[in-house]
């Protein structure tokens, strides 16, 4: 009796929250949390962090170091509601309080990769994403949130992953940050979804160069 197909697939995902640029603040720290649709079920790992607070480095790059790990396993049935990871950045204001310096949001790369030790062959997912801040309606309202240490931020941080509502939203670009991630998936192929080469697909390992036998 042969035996019965995979009912779901996995998607496995690891990597972290490497550093971010913010040219204007220091001492930052940062949380993330998962959005998913209603197919997809977390097996494993977290689905939020905060990391710790940490401070410019002293070269020229002058980033914010953090390399916050993160590792979280989803099981689905199909891909509609594709993870994606919401990042929020806070820091200090000039009267000590912790504001919000930055939202910002991706989606989990869909296609499996990894770091290879092979120099110059490099499939780990890398991601800048651009980061904002909601703006306060006038300078009125401006003044008041900067004196009373109350700046205009969402009360869900899992609004920027969606669509609805945010065209009414005032915000402004401010700063960067930079994620790694390294993906497995796992039964997709047998589910008849193609993300990606059949050496990349289920177990992990570098492809050979191009132009060099497989």
């Amino acid at each position: 009796m042969a035996a019965a197909g995979p009912s779901v697939f996995l998607l496995m995902v690891n990597g972290q929250v490497e550093s971010a640029q913010f040219p204007e603040y220091d001492d930052l720290y940062c949380k993330y949390c998962f959005v998913y649709g209603q197919d997809w079920a977390p097996t494993a790992g977290l689905e939020e962090g905060i990391s710790q607070i940490t401070c410019k480095s002293q070269d020229v790059r002058r980033a914010l170091v953090w390399n916050f790990p993160i590792d979280i396993t989803f099981k689905s049935t199909n891909p509609y509601g594709w993870p994606q990871i919401v990042l929020s950045v806070y820091g200090p204001d000039v009267f000590g309080n912790d504001v919000i310096r930055g939202y910002g949001v991706a989606h989990v790369p869909l296609s499996p990769g990894s770091t290879s030790v092979c120099e110059n062959i490099c499939f780990r997912h890398k991601r800048t994403i651009p980061m904002f801040v909601p703006e306060s309606t006038s300078k009125l309202q401006k003044f008041t949130s900067w004196f009373m240490g109350r700046r205009p931020e969402y009360t869900d941080p899992k609004v920027v992953a969606q669509g609805e509502g945010r065209e009414v939203t005032r915000v402004r670009s401010q700063g960067f940050v930079t994620l790694l991630f390294n993906v497995v998936t796992k039964d997709m192929r047998k589910l008849g979804y193609d993300t990606g080469p059949p050496d990349t697909h289920g177990i992990l390992g570098p492809s050979p160069p191009q132009g060099l036998p497989g």
